[in-house]
């Protein structure tokens, strides 16, 4: 564990985490951005845009049905199980992550704020009923797809797709906890995605601390009171 990082939680009051794929791909899931990312693959990018989901939800049942649906069952990585641990002890405020893959809650976080939304539920375009993501992809695995409520309408799951706003609760608990913590941990992101990529920067014009741990450069990097780059080597 890098002896700095840890210091500089315990000295904070009220730190919170910020989290991107980084996290994730230590668990052995596809980053979705850089060299080797899925949106470098055009159909993943229509994968998620709204507008392609409502003309044909099947494409993103289709090309999900491995990646969001399969068997893959990615277990929590250290860095999942850090965050939660110092959620326990009173170490951590809060999380607010990009990612949609429930790790965070795997791991045992209790205050997980997704800015991207969340696949679990899923919600019925027509009539509004929600549906477990556990059941949709037990139906999506059994080749129902697209996955289609009761009274005939489409599944979608709550994630923020391309073209669709941010969901307004989590937005707000977001900009909240930035605003009111003094350190902020950037974990796993290149803070590119915008709206969510702003949050580190009005916790530091709040007065907060910052902690960059990512593999790639980011936009902030000259205003990180400590930068790390090896998030295994920073949480080991």
């Amino acid at each position: 564990m890098n002896e700095q990082l840890l210091e500089m939680l315990h000295q904070s009051r009220h730190a919170v985490a910020f989290t991107g794929a980084g996290v994730s791909t230590l668990s052995g899931l596809p980053a979705f951005r850089g060299p080797k990312g899925l949106y470098n693959d055009p159909d993943y990018q229509r994968m998620f845009d709204i507008d392609r989901f409502l003309e044909d939800p099947s494409f993103y049942y289709t090309k999900g049905k491995h990646l969001l649906y399969g068997d893959l069952d990615p277990s929590a990585s250290l860095v999942h199980r850090r965050l939660a641990e110092w959620e326990g002890s009173g170490l951590l405020a809060a999380v607010i992550t990009q990612n949609i893959d429930l790790l965070h809650q795997k791991a045992g976080s209790r205050k997980v704020i997704e800015v991207h939304g969340t696949p679990d539920p899923h919600i019925c375009l027509s009539c509004g009923k929600k549906e477990s993501y556990d059941s949709i992809r037990f139906r999506v695995q059994s080749g129902d797809i697209p996955p289609r409520c009761s009274c005939g309408g489409v599944f979608k799951p709550m994630i923020t797709f391309f073209g669709e706003s941010l969901p307004y609760d989590a937005w707000s608990r977001a900009t909240e906890e930035s605003g009111e913590c003094d350190l902020m941990l950037v974990l796993g992101t290149s803070l590119t995605v915008q709206p969510a990529a702003s949050l580190p920067s009005f916790a530091r014009r709040r007065g907060a601390r910052l902690i960059i741990v990512n593999d790639q450069p980011t936009p902030l990097d000259a205003q990180a009171d400590l930068r790390l780059w090896d998030l295994e080597e920073a949480f080991r």
